[in-house]
């Protein structure tokens, strides 16, 4: 089985620091004020190198989700869900939903940021639905 660790790079070190400190940040585009993810030295749409890391607001919606019944990684026993989030800020990013899980379709449900420990026991963020 493979490992889930993240390969972390200079790039995206400040934002490991901020998940550990629970408190997500991200790059965002000091020219153009778009936010970076995944963190990288140049902006993707102006590319500028000015960038400031800022935390983000917390919130986002699902706009897809599998729920896997087979086993990928050591880190994750079956059923386990992936959420695809589309940020507030705007960046899509996959993580796992923990807590309650919806009826029927998980499509555009609210959710917030929590932050659920790794087998490690290092913080990763993940989402719960809004107001739960």
């Amino acid at each position: 089985m493979a490992n889930s660790r993240a390969v972390i790079s200079c790039y995206d070190e400040p934002m490991w620091a901020s998940i550990r400190r629970r408190k997500w940040e991200l790059q965002h585009c000091d020219d153009c004020s778009r936010v970076r993810y995944p963190p990288s030295p140049t902006c993707p749409h102006c590319l500028s190198m000015a960038a400031t890391w800022k935390p983000l607001a917390g919130g986002g919606r699902i706009i897809s989700w599998v729920v896997y019944h087979k086993q990928y990684f050591d880190d994750y026993p079956p059923p386990y869900n992936v959420v695809a989030v589309q940020l507030d800020e705007g960046p899509l990013v996959i993580t796992n939903l923990v807590g309650d899980e919806p009826e029927g379709s998980w499509l555009d449900h609210r959710v917030e940021i929590v932050y659920a420990p790794d087998v490690r026991g290092e913080p990763l963020p993940r989402v719960r639905l809004a107001g739960r």
